[in-house]
């Protein structure tokens, strides 16, 4: 084992920090972890984390191959397992032209299958399906001992719960096995609409949006006045082969997904602000239809457009750029009102705005997802952001709610107590699970995830 000390940031670029990074595999990751200093350990996917959830300053950070050498298949079940080092990517290459779709994928395919389920993603199928943990059957993690165990939710619900959403802290998962969607086709069946300000939207999906298994919307969070939070909302299935053009029929499983252009290496500034997002939004909410249904599209086009872009974080330039995502719940609508009137009112630009409707939450303590409204956000790193933030917080907790650890770069550890009430709980769970206090982030100790109760 080779362990190479590298300088390592999350998506979002904005707190990278030095480690040992090292390559590991199921047959080494126990020594690995042994074999860790003061600095602790922490396992590390594909760096999809916005803020500093895969990064362990000064200590180590392991990682797994992404092949698809690790999938194995079984039809009868519908079920699929899969090496934790397998990208989302992967898994959808190897099994969608079998008939085979993800339970759960984000706005990005390039996730590991460890880090959905640390990170407990959900996508826009939430309000019906849950996230990524309640697809999960099992799942084996090294713990802080090197002992190799098989989680499940039903012989071991604390540890097993404890791991989805714990953010690594709880061990290393090697590997899971997860349910998987039956599909007909690798395309959509779509349904878009415009909605004129906020309340038209919350009403459009408060009413519809059980109709649907996916859905979605875009929010203009630069308009003001009776436009504020005009959207576009989209909604879709899986679609059938009937419901395909006859020359679509020939191959209705085919994906190859591709990119159309990456960003360059350097770009010395950031080519997002204001007035280029403001062009952006006029021309994205004009150029949606007004209403329009059934409009077949591809897989990657409907749950992964950002990907056609390599890199694309590096548009922000070298400040980098952080993600605030918080759910209110339900019932909540004033203050998501509000907070959408705090953000128009500062002006900071965001060129990636989505609004969400959460379903039932899951058992994990720190399993983001709550029963409301999640909207999520892309903001150029600067430091004026810092007290408009800040206030958020504080109204995201007045209404019960809280942020997204995977996507935080930058909240308080008494801010995430306050919004994580069962933290105590996971802090005890994590302890019988790694005595030692071995695995540990930047995360961890910047929010306190990895001191004692």
């Amino acid at each position: 084992m080779v362990a190479d000390r590298q300088v390592l940031s999350g998506w979002g670029g904005t707190a990278p920090s030095s480690a040992l990074l090292e390559a590991v595999d199921p047959t080494t990751v126990a020594e690995a972890i042994r074999s860790s200093n003061g600095r602790g350990v922490i396992a590390r996917g594909l760096g999809r984390s916005y803020g500093d959830a895969a990064q362990n300053a000064g200590g180590l950070v392991v990682e797994f191959g992404h092949t698809s050498d690790h999938i194995v298949l079984d039809r009868d079940a519908s079920t699929a397992t899969v090496s934790a080092g397998v990208s989302l990517d992967v898994l959808m290459r190897a099994l969608i032209p079998h008939g085979y779709f993800v339970p759960v994928t984000p706005g990005t395919r390039f996730v590991s299958i460890g880090g959905a389920i640390a990170a407990d993603i959900h996508g826009k199928n939430h309000h019906v399906d849950g996230s990524f943990g309640s697809s999960v059957l099992s799942l084996d993690l090294v713990d802080g001992t090197g002992e190799t165990r098989t989680l499940d939710p039903v012989t071991t619900p604390r540890e097993f719960w404890a791991t989805v959403g714990g953010m690594g802290l709880t061990g290393v998962i090697v590997a899971a096995t997860i349910t998987m969607r039956r599909v007909e086709t690798s395309r959509m069946t779509v349904d878009t609409e415009r909605a004129a300000n906020l309340d038209e939207l919350l009403t459009i999906m408060a009413d519809t949006d059980d109709r649907y298994t996916y859905s979605v919307a875009w929010i203009d969070l630069l308009t003001r006045g009776r436009a504020m939070g005009r959207s576009v909302l989209t909604r879709g299935e899986h679609a059938t082969v009937d419901e395909l053009k006859p020359r679509q029929r020939r191959h209705p499983l085919d994906f190859d997904p591709g990119q159309l252009l990456a960003a360059p290496d350097l770009i010395p500034t950031s080519l997002i602000g204001p007035l280029s997002i403001r062009a952006f939004n006029e021309v994205w909410f004009r150029k949606a239809p007004k209403v329009r249904r059934g409009e077949i599209t591809s897989l990657g086009g409907f749950f992964h457009p950002l990907d056609g872009v390599g890199a694309w974080n590096r548009l922000y330039g070298p400040r980098g750029f952080l993600q605030y995502q918080f759910v209110v719940p339900f019932g909540a609508e004033d203050v998501l009102r509000e907070a959408v009137d705090r953000i128009t009112s500062a002006g900071h630009a965001s060129f990636l705005a989505v609004l969400k409707r959460f379903g039932s939450g899951n058992a994990g303590p720190l399993s983001f997802p709550i029963p409301g409204w999640t909207l999520a956000l892309d903001l150029p790193a600067d430091q004026s952001l810092a007290p408009m933030l800040d206030r958020l917080d504080d109204l995201v907790v007045s209404a019960g709610g809280r942020v997204y650890l995977a996507k935080d770069s930058r909240a308080s550890a008494s801010t995430i107590a306050a919004m994580y009430p069962r933290l105590d709980e996971f802090k005890a769970v994590r302890d019988e699970m790694d005595p030692g206090r071995r695995f540990t982030s930047d995360l961890a100790r910047r929010l306190n995830l990895t001191e004692g109760p």
